[in-house]
């Protein structure tokens, strides 16, 4: 199904993601996960959590849920969390020290033709993703008879062990945890492809960039090949998510409260449940996965 999206409805180009947030169930493994084997910084902290990143950029939110149970595989929910380094040396420091820290959570790895990417799995379960991008003009548009167009990506061999070999230096495993990085995207499990794309493309405003056999779909903003994605290769026909460990929210960034306005007026007008504060609009998706989209 392919959804055409007037251009005032359009998310805007220069949208972000914001911080992840995470229901945890055993705060210090996970922290000193986060922190030794992502090597990021405690930027704050309360009795709400703490927050986890690099700079003054938060990029995790480690929030105690000790009363909740670990969701289910088949479950809607988090498929994995992108953070996206600046250079292929401060890519390839974090993943030298989350394979060192615990190699058991080395998931994989692939040359993704936009990018390069190396899959690890948090003690919680939660999946995440360390990846750095090729330059845009290097990336590869289709465009189809109605005028969509679609980025070629592709699961390309990447070896974990000659790319270590040929990026990682001791500057930058000195350095680590001063060099940027944000979080890229965000990949969702949800019970149906088209549903979502009814509701991230159609209702929100991302432009579609991807999909493969109703099985997937990225999109984005701004012609980035993807902010998020969704997939059902767990989760087929998953219903509401129940209140479980593992994703919380996830946020989205815009440059100005117009954006927010706008949007809470299509979420108003598609009969959508949602909290619009001014500068910043809370809500959930058809699987119950909290959004919020921000000024930031």
């Amino acid at each position: 199904m392919n959804l055409q999206v007037n251009a005032q409805d359009l998310l805007p180009a220069d949208l972000s993601m914001g911080t992840v947030m995470l229901k945890v169930g055993d705060m210090k493994t996970m922290a000193s996960y986060y922190q030794q084997a992502l090597g990021l910084e405690p930027l704050s902290e309360g009795l709400g959590g703490v927050y986890l990143g690099r700079g003054s950029t938060p990029l995790v939110h480690l929030a105690p849920a000790a009363g909740l149970q670990l969701p289910s595989r088949g479950e809607a929910g988090l498929f994995h969390t992108a953070f996206l380094f600046e250079d292929r040396s401060s890519l390839a420091a974090t993943v030298a020290t989350a394979a060192q820290y615990d190699p058991r959570r080395f998931a994989g790895s692939a040359d993704h033709l936009v990018s390069e990417a190396f899959y690890f799995t948090d003690p919680e379960g939660n999946g995440i993703e360390l990846y750095f991008d090729k330059p845009r003009e290097s990336w590869q548009w289709n465009t189809g008879a109605d005028g969509s167009r679609e980025v070629h990506m592709d699961n390309v061999a990447l070896p974990p062990q000659l790319y270590l070999q040929n990026h990682l230096t001791e500057a930058s495993l000195a350095g680590q945890r001063e060099a940027g990085a944000e979080i890229g995207h965000v990949h969702l499990q949800v019970g149906d492809t088209e549903v979502a794309e009814d509701f991230y493309v159609k209702t929100l405003g991302f432009e579609r960039t991807a999909g493969w056999h109703s099985q997937a779909l990225f999109v984005s903003a701004g012609g980035y090949h993807h902010h998020m994605a969704m997939n059902v290769w767990n989760s087929r026909g998953a219903g509401p998510r129940k209140d479980t460990l593992g994703l919380g929210e996830v946020v989205i960034q815009v440059p100005s409260e117009d954006e927010v306005g706008a949007l809470a007026e299509r979420l108003s007008s598609a009969k959508i449940g949602h909290h619009h504060t001014g500068a910043e609009l809370r809500f959930e998706d058809p699987w119950r996965n909290q959004l919020r989209v921000a000024v930031g």
